[in-house]
């Protein structure tokens, strides 16, 4: 039944083709093709941000976690995601629509640049490199899932370098004819399938596991797994503390979407400011509510690993929903197709994040490094097609770093840090602190995103208080950087300021 679970799941793939072809008509120039003329309802917004989210981490990595260790590490960090998507949409969404808006800016490297005055361009070059170093491993984890996917799929029998391969070809294909509007309305289908996957699942899951109370007999039977300051250790099978720190840690997940490009791009792209309450509204429930079937499917999983009906070791607990999915297809071809269905919504929720993440770094490399700091001129033809061709290489490059398998949530958890810590700070002081200067950004980005590798590989192996996500240090540092540097150095140009105020004068005319 297997191959009824590909050929769904190939359909899908090339219905988000369809889609490319069908908006590639639609952007006839760079501020279409990366912005979408600023055309997006609020509905799409809300999804297309939330989608481009929750990568493969969402059916991949957090039931994965949850199957492995318990509750603990990984409802702390939904807690701090959940927190992190409604503070965004709250004090971010709206004044960054408005600020780009006003000063006419289509990136985020470009919004940078634009809104301290840099005439030379060097923070749009430095937020230019930040975003394809770090989008670069990011990208290379969604194509990593798609190959994970289908090589489990098939039984080995198609190689996972060669799965990986045509699923990176087939989101490069959508993305780089449709642009940004393609990548939008294809989040909000692949929001919708991978809903429907996680309630599919759910339902079939509890079934497969025994029942309810099998599942919760299975959970309370393990050591902490329920626990929320102390988690379960399946490599000993023991109870590990979970304290104070840890839960500190975990919740700095939230930090990370101040400094998100690619979901950045959604506030400024809604159509009126004035609706980014009714997206953050659609946002905030369908992230907490997705989450939390996330992390309950890793509950049934292992409940349904005990009682037989599935074999996988925790260590591979992120294929647990791939497992569920070919039990279903083992019956019959209708749930072999209901299989496919659940599939394709890991396979949405990869895509989904993968072509934001290549749109974002084309970006940066075509507008704000070739033509805003070397100051090649193009015509808009020109740039579309270098634009393109930008998708492509970055693709290559991420296909090559993901040529060997390795875990979606670690992959995942470095490139969220370096984002956060790069541009979170920088973001919210431009945004609220009219004294932040262009050198105080500069600091701040260079040194958080170099703050994120020194923490990960020189400072969190130390151990003990060191073992912090390291986000959160380098969060922190960003912002002391730039709220130290700016006051050591000049106040901005007077211009600057009085567009800050009328950025200021309008969001409080309109409220």
């Amino acid at each position: 039944m297997n191959g009824w679970i590909i050929a769904v799941m190939v359909i899908y793939l090339f219905g988000m083709i369809f889609i490319g072809l069908k908006f590639s008509k639609n952007s006839k120039n760079i501020a279409e093709f990366f912005l979408g003329g600023r055309k997006l309802g609020p509905l799409v917004t809300a999804m297309s941000a939330e989608a481009s989210d929750m990568s493969s981490y969402l059916l991949m990595g957090l039931p994965g976690l949850a199957l492995a260790a318990g509750l603990a590490e990984v409802s702390w960090t939904a807690i701090g995601l959940g927190i992190g998507t409604y503070l965004n949409w709250l004090i971010v969404a709206r004044r960054i629509r408005v600020y780009s808006h006003k000063i006419n800016a289509v990136t985020i490297p470009e919004f940078i640049s634009k809104r301290f005055g840099d005439n030379k361009h060097i923070l749009s070059l430095a937020a230019a490199v930040v975003i394809v170093v770090f989008f670069i491993p990011y990208a290379a984890s969604g194509f990593n899932a798609c190959g994970t996917l289908f090589n489990s799929l098939s039984g080995g029998s198609i190689p996972y370098f060669t799965a990986m391969l045509v699923s990176a070809i087939v989101i490069v294909a959508y993305t780089a004819l449709g642009g940004f509007l393609a990548a939008s309305t294809t989040d909000l289908i692949q929001s919708i399938v991978m809903s429907i996957a996680l309630v599919v699942v759910l339902f079939f899951g509890i079934h497969y596991a025994g029942g309810w109370d099998n599942v919760a007999a299975n959970a309370h039977n393990i050591p902490s797994y329920l626990g929320m300051t102390s988690t379960y250790d399946y490599v000993t099978g023991s109870a590990v503390d979970f304290g104070f720190l840890p839960i500190v840690s975990t919740l700095a997940w939230g930090l990370g979407y101040f400094g998100m490009p690619h979901i950045l791009l959604r506030f400024m792209a809604i159509n009126d400011s004035k609706n980014i309450k009714t997206s953050r509204r659609i946002a905030t429930v369908w992230v907490f509510l997705s989450m939390g079937i996330a992390i309950l499917i890793g509950i049934i999983g292992s409940a349904a690993i005990a009682n037989g009906a599935i074999d996988l070791d925790a260590a591979n607990g992120q294929r647990i929903i791939v497992e569920f999915a070919k039990l279903m297809g083992s019956h019959s071809v209708i749930l072999a197709i209901v299989g496919g269905i659940v599939l394709s919504g890991i396979l949405a929720a990869t895509m989904s994040t993968a072509d934001s993440q290549l749109l974002a770094a084309s970006s940066s490399v075509s507008k704000d490094i070739a033509m805003d700091f070397f100051g090649i001129k193009m015509s808009d033809k020109t740039s579309m097609i270098i634009s393109r061709l930008v998708i492509v290489l970055i693709a290559v490059i991420g296909v090559i770093w993901a040529r060997n398998e390795g875990s979606v949530f670690t992959i995942v958890s470095f490139a969220w840090a370096g984002f956060g810590a790069a541009f979170g700070p920088a973001i919210l002081c431009g945004l609220f602190w009219k004294r932040t200067n262009k050198w105080g950004i500069l600091a701040g980005m260079v040194g958080g995103g170099a703050m994120i590798f020194i923490w990960k590989y020189a400072v969190r192996p130390l151990g003990g208080a060191f073992n912090i996500y390291e986000l959160l240090p380098a969060f922190i540092f960003a912002l002391i950087l730039i709220v130290v540097v700016s006051l050591l150095t000049g106040k901005p140009d007077k211009e600057i300021e009085d567009t800050f105020d009328a950025v200021n004068a309008e969001l409080k005319e309109s409220n």
